[in-house]
């Protein structure tokens, strides 16, 4: 019996493993920081900043994933760039520097992964986030923080079996009106709210992630 179990094993494909069979996810990434504000009420790539991350993920399943992200970036503006003119003529310019940690969920268009054709897995696949986040900054000698609410858009392709090539862009509200610092907390002398006259930023960042932790290695395994 064992023997029959061993050949039995030996005959499945050598490219049935997925990414289902890994339980984990870790990687970084490079890329580019927008913001809009009292500073830039318009063009998010005015003044592109730079950022950093490292990521760490959770595998649950091939359509759905758990993120942990932990961002370094850079953000500025200049009021001077708006056709929308401040109060008694101002002009104010500023630059910051971020730190950002945020849980996110993920959803696959596709079943992502490689081998197990039943499973109709894709090597490529699209796919939605959203979840929440906080960030600390500091600008100008202000030093603030502020939950946020980060969401967006990516694409993921496997390189091979376990490595993975991201593309990600993200859109985050903050719950503050002083990214872009206090003298710019409320120029037009607006009451801050949930819609209005708070400040925004975004990364679009190209990731690579490494899966480790094999989910199951026997041949017999079934959902």
């Amino acid at each position: 019996m064992s023997i029959l179990l061993g050949a039995l094993c030996l005959g499945l494909p050598q490219g049935a493993s997925a990414q289902e069979d890994y339980r984990f996810d870790a990687g970084g990434g490079i890329g580019m920081t927008g913001y809009l504000g009292d500073a830039n009420t318009a063009n998010l790539w005015s003044h592109p900043g730079v950022d950093g991350m490292l990521l760490f993920r959770y595998i649950k399943s091939p359509r759905i994933a758990f993120k942990t992200g932990f961002y370094v970036g850079t953000l500025s503006g200049n009021s001077a760039d708006m056709t929308d003119v401040l109060p008694d003529g101002a002009q104010f310019k500023f630059s910051t520097t971020f730190f950002e940690l945020s849980e996110m969920f993920e959803f696959n268009f596709f079943n992502y992964g490689i081998g197990e054709r039943y499973r109709k897995l894709k090597r490529w696949s699209p796919y939605i986030t959203g979840g929440l986040g906080a960030t600390v900054w500091t600008t100008d000698g202000y030093t603030g923080a502020a939950f946020t609410i980060p969401f967006g858009i990516g694409a993921k392709y496997k390189i091979n079996e376990r490595l993975n090539l991201g593309l990600e862009f993200l859109m985050k509200k903050t719950f503050s009106d002083r990214l872009d610092g206090r003298l710019l907390s409320d120029p037009h002398a607006i009451k801050s709210g949930f819609a209005k006259n708070t400040d925004w930023y975004s990364t679009l960042s190209v990731t690579l992630s490494y899966e480790f932790s094999k989910r199951c290695a026997t041949c017999n395994y079934k959902d």
